[in-house]
Order: structure tokens, then C-alpha cells, then sequence
């Protein structure tokens, strides 16, 4: 059976959320493998407040908990000993779907966030990077000219 640990600090689920995502209807996987450290998995669990109240947060933390556990013994020893830390962002369908749902999704979940990347990716972990700044959004408009009155006729 592999041991998974846990992530408690910030620095270490924001770095996860650099990493690669894996999205399903109830919950987003977010990972990314660790270099220079001890092997084995680290997993963390975000559940927002949009989600529901906190009786019904803390009731679908135990619920993804009780899958990790159910899934790590069924892990095979190459992905359990893989230094990866993965972060669980869950959303509401989490709290009424079916246990044996929640697992199979942790179960594709897993092996695709801790996936290693291409040789040459660079620290994005697989993500390609556009080379501009602005990428997706609108072209920006061209700048005024500094010697034109926008909007005043000439010798005014």
C-alpha cells in the first residue's frame, strides 16, 4: 500500500497549481512533480466556500480523503513512488456522487497530473508557452501619436 502525505502549505499548493490539470465534473486535479526531494506523493485538498456551507466542505474533504486512501492501495509502485505533490479542488457534485465515482476519477487523475514531461518543456510541467504576453486576448490598440490633439480640430 503506498503512503501518501499530505500538503499543508501554501507554497506548496501554489507551486501544484503551476503544474498540469486534470478536470472532471467533480473536481479539478492540479500536479506537479517535485525535483531533489524524497519520493512518494503529497496530496492537498481545496474545497471554496461557493461550494456549500462548511458542514457540507468538511463532508466532502472526508469523502475524497476516504477515496485517496482507497485508491493508494491499489496504486502501482512506479506512480506511488513518484515525487509529485497534487492538489484536489473539488466542486459540489463531489458531495452526492457515488464513492466508486470518486475513485475512478482519482483514479485517471493521478497518472495524468504526475505524468513526466517532455524532454525540453521547461518548469511548466508539459505547458506550452506563447512567446506573447498577451496571448488570447485582443490585439491592443495601436498608441496616439504625442503630436496630435485627439478630438480637437487642427489650429485650436
Amino acid at each position: 500500500m503506498a503512503t501518501i502525505e499530505r500538503l499543508k502549505k501554501r507554497p506548496d499548493f501554489l507551486a501544484a497549481a503551476a503544474g498540469r490539470r486534470y478536470h472532471t465534473e467533480r473536481m479539478t486535479a492540479q500536479g506537479i512533480l517535485r525535483s531533489g526531494e524524497a519520493d512518494g506523493l503529497r496530496l492537498g485538498f481545496t474545497v471554496t466556500k461557493r461550494v456549500g456551507h462548511a458542514t457540507e466542505r468538511n463532508r466532502i474533504k472526508r469523502r475524497l480523503r476516504a477515496a485517496v486512501t482507497h485508491v493508494a492501495a491499489a496504486l502501482p509502485p512506479d506512480l506511488a513512488g513518484r515525487a509529485a505533490d497534487i492538489v484536489l479542488v473539488a466542486r459540489r457534485p463531489a458531495l452526492y456522487a457515488d464513492f466508486a465515482t470518486l475513485a475512478d476519477d482519482l483514479r485517471q487523475a493521478i497518472p495524468a497530473v504526475t505524468r513526466p514531461g517532455k524532454a525540453g518543456a521547461g518548469d511548466a510541467g508539459g505547458r506550452s508557452k506563447s512567446s506573447s504576453p498577451r496571448s488570447g486576448k485582443r490585439p491592443a490598440a495601436p498608441p496616439a501619436s504625442p503630436n496630435k490633439c485627439v478630438g480637437v480640430p487642427d489650429g485650436q
